[in-house]
This record gives structure tokens, C-alpha cells and sequence, in this order.
């Protein structure tokens, strides 16, 4: 039995249910909308219908006209597209709506009506320069971005935390898009990388049927069942050796100079205003930068990178301080830079999980015990309490392989969060997963193998609604498939390869 005709049975079981009242459902968006929306409606009902439904309104009126959406601002962008900022308004508890409403912030780069549109849901905060993703490119669609919940300034004040995880941001996806399908009605995608990747999962969980399909980019997936060893495995065989020795021998002389090193740490930090109440003192910030180096160097660069790391034996501290700031940032574990990613290390702490792997080779010049201080709690403001949730991530891991439809993960080889990647099982339906050999935490589709990337490219092209298998793979060898790559891609590679905590 196919995973859509399930659905299909179970939705007619349930149709006399929700007759009768059965079955309780997150409350619809037609509240808080803003006065420039309720004003495009009033306009619109002059007429007889809202201009949210008028294929002849002009795209900002038909945005503002939907209950919920406040346009904020009209960017200039390259020839065929128009870009807006706006938010709509959200339910702080999408399961308890009686208890307030936020504003979510999102972004609309309009394409055209008669083109797919693709969701991006970035799991982060909103990039709000004109920019469009893979997908997007490669089907010449609209995008619709949005800000993960709790991100600023996506947040209710007072803040509740335990409204930040993974079933409240997939409720906020699908009300938005659910509340934009009124305009854009050809098919639908979704996408995002990293932790933005796991959010298009997500959402897709519990909102299987919203798109078309879903295209994740090295998304990780901590189940907590053989992290450390995955991770551990991964360290101790990703590169080459020689390689892999030189960057433990630099991060280990780190440490070994930390004497001079930390001096200068601590004088920079207090030079640039950081606080560390967070992670407790400046000296177990400096050690928590240490345990990063390697991480970041194989998320962010390539093998032959290698020859840019410093040699331990030969390194002058200059150097040595140099690459600790280019890997982990001087600033980077102070309270100040922590707090852009709050929201993030909240979820790592209750629902996502972290990375734990064997350092055992810096053990005698480690101050703290590593798995305390590397753990996502230690990142969380002290006065915000986390509880985890051993069920969520293994959850999601059975949905993908029980039951999930039109998914396509991408890895990169190198990357160290593709130790833990998404796994396809017996109930997966045209899905995949693909790998970029040697690739870091920037792979995409154009970096596969050529005959890799044409079919995933024609798979996006099918589940976008631009032809079928046939056409969508003669279209995806095409020289160009999809619209010419220009600063719009720029900007979202950019976006995308930004340095984050995930």
C-alpha cells in the first residue's frame, strides 16, 4: 500500500470525525492582520472579492490583502523578480492559540504566478538581501523564505521557550504557506540547508502533502543511537593522514601555548566589550574555540586547505592565534555572539541533539571535562531551562524511512555533519540520497558528479510540475537548466555558507 493511498484511507476515516467536532486542529491565521492588509481588503471587497484573489492586482497589493501579512518593505532586485519583506502574524502555541500571537518574519522574491515556488525555510534568521537558493534557480520559480520562531526578531516578548522546537515551526510553515497557495497555486517545494535542511524535513513530517517535494541539503540527523561513534569514525578517517596530523598537532598546540595564547584572547575580548556568562569564564570559552577548530575546518574548507594550517613545531603564535580566530572566531564564544544563536542552541539542548566525538589526544591539556563543556546546554543562557526530548530526532529518522515521499538529501563527503546524515528505508517512496565526494558543509546538486546532478536536477524538475520524467531529465542535461546563474545565487550561496553554529 503506497504511503499516499494511507493517507488518502486515513483522511476518509477522519472526514466524520472533524464532522462532529473529533479532532482538535491549530487555529487558522485570519487574525492580527496589519492595517496595510486590512486596507488592501477593504479595496478589494469595493469590487466583490479581496485582492489577494485577483490575478490582475499588482503582487504587493495581493500579498498585503492576505489576512495576517504586513508588507514592510519593497527591495530592488535584478530584472524579473520583485522582492518584499513582511511578516505574518503567528500563534506564540499554534495547539493553544488563545495564548497571544507573534510576528513572523518572511520574504517573497516573485517570480510570476505561472512558475513553481519554492519554501526555504533557512532555520535561522532571515537574510533580507534580494537572494535565491538551488532549487529556485533550477526551476525559475518564486521563493518564499522564513525566519525560524524564536530567531529575532521573530519572538514574543516575554519569551517561552518550550514553544521554540520542531512542531511549532512546522505549524508556522504550514499556516504561511497554506495563507500564500491562495496566490502562488502551481506546485510547491520546499528546501534549506544545515539546520534549515532539517526544518524542510520537519515540516515535511507533519505536513507531508503541503509540497511537491523536498530538497535537504546537509542536514544532520542525531538520533543519539551511535553518535559518538559516527562522529568519532568520521574524524578519525575523513582527508588524509597527514593531513588529520596536522591539524590535531595545531589544535593540541593551542592548548600547549594557551599561557600566551589566552592572554591575548582575554585582552582582545575585553577590547571588543564580551561578556562570558554564558560558557562561565574566558578560559573555558578559549578551550570550547580549541575543540572547534578541527570541526570547523573540515565543515568550512576543503583537503587542500591543509596546506594553509600551521605547523605546530614551527608555527610562531601569531600564526597559531590567526587560524584559531579564522576556525573559531576571538568573539566567537563570548555572550554577545552566542546570543545571535540562542534559539538554536535551545533546540540542540531539547530536541536536536549534538555532536560528541573522542579527543582523547588533547586529554592532558583539557581543563574541563569535554563532553560538559562541548554539550549544547553549556551554550544556553543559564536562566533558560532546557529539558531534552529523546523522542523527537528518532521520530523524524522513522518518518523518512517508513513513510517519506519525494525527499532528496544532499551530503558533502567532508563534511562532518554528514556523519549523521538521513537514511532511506523500505517505506521511502522517489526518494535519495547523494553525496558530493570531497565535499564540505557547501554541497549542493551543481557539485555532484555530472550524471548525479542531471538526475537530481531532473527530479526537482519533475516534482516541480515542469515535465515529466522524460522531459525533466532531457531538460536537466541541457547546458543550462533552469535560469542563468546570476547575483541572486551569489547572495544565497553566501547565505548559506555563513559560519553557524550548524
Amino acid at each position: 500500500m503506497t504511503t499516499r493511498f494511507k493517507r488518502l484511507l486515513v483522511s476518509a476515516l477522519l472526514i466524520p470525525m472533524f464532522a462532529i467536532g473529533g479532532l482538535a486542529a491549530p487555529a487558522s491565521a485570519d487574525t492580527g492582520r496589519g492595517a496595510e492588509a486590512s486596507g488592501a481588503e477593504a479595496s478589494g471587497a469595493a469590487h466583490g472579492r479581496s485582492p489577494a484573489d485577483d490575478p490582475t492586482a499588482d503582487i504587493k497589493d495581493r500579498l498585503a490583502a492576505i489576512p495576517g501579512v504586513t508588507i514592510t518593505e519593497e527591495k530592488p532586485t535584478t530584472t524579473g523578480h520583485r522582492y518584499f519583506l513582511a511578516t505574518y502574524t503567528q500563534p506564540i502555541d499554534h495547539f493553544r492559540p488563545w495564548l497571544g500571537t507573534f510576528q513572523q518574519r518572511f520574504s517573497v522574491l516573485h517570480r510570476g504566478y505561472d512558475r513553481p515556488t519554492v519554501f526555504y525555510t533557512n532555520g535561522y534568521t532571515l537574510g533580507t538581501t534580494p537572494s535565491r537558493t538551488e532549487p529556485t534557480r533550477l526551476v525559475d520559480g518564486n521563493q518564499v523564505s522564513i525566519e525560524y520562531r524564536y530567531f529575532t526578531p521573530s519572538r514574543p516578548e516575554p519569551a517561552d521557550w518550550s514553544k521554540a522546537g520542531i512542531r511549532q515551526q512546522a505549524a508556522d510553515s504550514h499556516k504561511l504557506v497554506t495563507a500564500l497557495k491562495r496566490i502562488y497555486d502551481q506546485e510547491w517545494l520546499s528546501t534549506g540547508a544545515s539546520k534549515g535542511g532539517m526544518s524542510s524535513t520537519f515540516y515535511r513530517r507533519f505536513y507531508p502533502d503541503d509540497v511537491a517535494g523536498t530538497i535537504a541539503y546537509v542536514a544532520p540527523n542525531n538520533t543519539d543511537v551511535s553518535d559518538y561513534a559516527a562522529y568519532t569514525e568520521f574524524f578519525r578517517n575523513v582527508g588524509t593522514p597527514e593531513c588529520r596530523a596536522k591539524l590535531n598537532a595545531a589544535q593540541r598546540e593551542l592548548l600547549v601555548r594557551r599561557d600566551r595564547l589566552e592572554s591575548r584572547y582575554i585582552a582582545d575580548n575585553k577590547a571588543a566589550g564580551s561578556t562570558f556568562n554564558t560558557l562561565g569564564t574566558p578560559d573555558r570559552a578559549y578551550e570550547a574555540g580549541v575543540l572547534d577548530v578541527v570541526w570547523a575546518f573540515w565543515q568550512y574548507s576543503l583537503e587542500s586547505d591543509c596546506a594553509k594550517v600551521p605547523v605546530a613545531a614551527t608555527a610562531t603564535d601569531d600564526e597559531l592565534y590567526a587560524w584559531y580566530d579564522a576556525q573559531s572566531g576571538i568573539t566567537g564564544n563570548s555572550d554577545q555572539s552566542l546570543a545571535k544563536y540562542t534559539a538554536y542552541y535551545y533546540q540542540a539542548a531539547t530536541e536536536l541533539g549534538a555532536p560528541f566525538f573522542d579527543v582523547s589526544y588533547l586529554k592532558d591539556q583539557l581543563h574541563y571535562d569535554y563532553k560538559d563543556l562541548y554539550s549544547a546546554r553549556s551554550y544556553v543562557p543559564k536562566e533558560i531551562p532546557t529539558v531534552f526530548n529523546p523522542k523527537a530526532m528518532p521520530d523524524i529518522d522513522r518518518w523518512v524511512k517508513r513513510e517519506g515521499e519525494r525527499m532528496m538529501f544532499v551530503y558533502g563527503g567532508n563534511d562532518p555533519w554528514g556523519a549523521k546524515p538521513f537514511h532511506l528505508g523500505r517505506g521511502s517512496d522517489d526518494s535519495y540520497v547523494y553525496v558530493v565526494p570531497g565535499g564540505n558543509h557547501g554541497s549542493n546538486i551543481g557539485k555532484l558528479p555530472a550524471d548525479q546532478s542531471a538526475e537530481a536536477t531532473a527530479k526537482v524538475l519533475e516534482w516541480a510540475g515542469l515535465g515529466d520524467q522524460a522531459a525533466a531529465r532531457s531538460l536537466a542535461k541541457s547546458a543550462q537548466p533552469g535560469a542563468p546563474f546570476g547575483p541572486l545565487d551569489v547572495e544565497g550561496q553566501r547565505l548559506e555558507q555563513e559560519r553557524r553554529p550548524l
